[in-house]
């Protein structure tokens, strides 16, 4: 038996030394994407239990502005232009790379300026204490060094450094943030300054590392494109941090901290499902584009409703185990939470519809497309949150942020297909008819699943029924693991 062990773990490490380089660095990302996300959700009971809903509701409230406020301080520049910036200026990268620390360090210090000399008016906006703000403006140039780091690995494929790092620095957040919460009666202000810690030891040295090695700190050619490149997407990029958190800085201020922790908490489980969009979206995204250049179109179409459909199953999963999702993770004052998870994790769905969809809008450079698209979402939501949350509470917000994720996937599509009419012979990879039963058929199960809450045996009962629809397809399901497989493997 042992020997038989023995043979199968070398057969496996053998294959694995064999896969190409890019593969392997392909998989270990997606852990390394695992691991920031995933830890962080498993420890949610640890921190539930160790703050009130009241500590846990201003802690999230911080989180949300620090979203908001470090797309103006760092203007995002860790996103779309770093990468394309990677590749552009390939044979001047290590000065490319300085530059943008450098950016990035200059502007934090400027808004820094900026907030000391105004900080009583800044920390009564933001209904924050003067170390908490300091705190955010330190942890927004921080992560955004990291941020500039790990492109550079993903870029050349250095996956092991990455795996140090994001292993050391995952590990350590909670487990210190553990002792600092423990220690402290200010336990919200404890739990920011961990985090703090952790990346001021962990990510000042890279980014020094850095700076050091490309030796250019300021570049007016790389700073100018940068601000060329990023100023016009600051919309985009600020509306898709509205949709995602308006909701708990609305609560937080129309009704209570307590409430936004109760909705926050409700919010981070349901986002645990947006691991599988990030790793489908990891291994897609690449064919997507290679299928589209080459206008083959109904090689998209014959895939992505098998795609739709798992996503829609592992969602009704989330849904069918909220309330035992919710006792093993919190405490009874946090139980309310309970029904607020079907409507956000249902908006999960609606938010891989959206990575399918913008991707022909950002192949096809129509950035036009995606600022309407985003800032009409993010206002909407914010006007219904102002209506709904004072007729209805703070579970009004949780079917907001559905409806305005319907509306913004709607949007995109309608562009899709506009897009798809100019540019690709009216090849039209998804038919409307087909995606509106899957999405139909989702959401109707989803809210017969909440209505069950109170009947366990009848919850269950729809848990069996998935288990035989996905055994009675089980050759499907297996013919698509191995499609995207060969995706994957193709993908370089």
């Amino acid at each position: 038996m042992d020997k038989s062990v023995s043979k199968t773990v070398s057969g496996i490490l053998n294959k694995y030394a064999a896969l190409p380089l890019q593969i392997k660095a392909s998989f270990w990302f997606l852990i390394c994407a695992f691991l920031q996300k995933g830890i962080s959700s498993i420890t949610i009971p640890v921190f539930t239990r160790l703050m009130t809903p009241g500590e846990y509701g201003q802690y999230n409230v911080f989180n949300s502005w620090f979203n908001i406020v470090s797309v103006f301080v760092s203007l995002n520049l860790a996103s779309g232009v770093y990468m394309q910036g990677l590749v552009k200026f390939s044979n001047d990268r290590i000065s490319y790379i300085s530059s943008m620390q450098g950016l990035t360090f200059t502007l934090t210090l400027i808004w820094s300026g900026i907030y000391l000399g105004f900080y009583e008016f800044w920390n009564r906006i933001f209904s924050l204490t003067t170390i908490q703000m300091l705190a955010m403006l330190v942890m927004i140039w921080t992560s955004t060094a990291f941020q500039f780091w790990a492109g550079e690995q993903r870029v050349e494929l250095r996956y092991r450094s990455l795996i140090i790092v994001t292993l050391l620095t995952s590990f350590a957040k909670p487990l210190i943030g553990v002792y600092f919460v423990l220690h402290a009666q200010d336990k919200v202000t404890a739990r920011i300054l961990s985090l703090v810690l952790v990346e001021i030891v962990f990510y000042t040295g890279l980014f020094f590392i850095q700076l050091f090695r490309g030796k250019q700190f300021i570049s007016k050619r790389f700073w100018i494109y940068a601000l060329h490149f990023n100023l016009p997407l600051i919309p985009h990029y600020l509306s898709i941090i509205i949709l995602s958190s308006s909701d708990r800085l609305m609560i937080d201020k129309m009704i209570g901290s307590a409430e936004a922790g109760i909705y926050s908490l409700a919010y981070s489980i349901s986002q645990i499902m947006t691991l599988f969009n990030s790793a489908l979206n990891q291994t897609l995204t690449p064919w997507l584009y290679r299928k589209i250049k080459d206008k083959q179109i109904g090689d998209i179409a014959s895939l992505i409703f098998p795609i739709i459909c798992f996503i829609a199953v592992i969602n009704l999963v989330l849904i069918v185990f909220a309330p035992e999702i919710i006792m093993i993770f919190t405490p009874p004052e946090y139980y309310a939470a309970v029904n607020i998870i079907p409507p956000i994790t249902m908006s999960v769905y609606f938010l891989f519809l959206y990575d399918f969809l913008s991707a022909f809008e950002f192949y096809f450079e129509k950035t036009k497309y995606i600022m309407l698209a985003t800032s009409f979402g993010a206002g909407l939501n914010i006007v219904l949150n102002f209506i709904f949350i004072k007729i209805f509470g703070y579970y009004a917000a949780g079917y907001t942020t559905l409806f305005c994720y319907m509306i913004y996937a709607l949007c995109h599509y309608k562009f899709m297909r506009r897009i798809c009419k100019q540019n690709l012979d009216n090849q039209q990879p998804c038919d409307p008819y087909s995606l509106f039963m899957i999405t139909a058929c989702f959401l109707t199960i989803g809210f017969l699943i909440q209505l069950t809450y109170s009947f366990n045996w009848l919850r269950y009962v729809f848990f069996l029924g998935l288990i035989f629809i996905l055994a009675f397809k089980y050759k499907k399901i297996k013919k698509l693991a191995g499609q995207l497989s060969k995706i994957r493997s193709n993908k370089q």
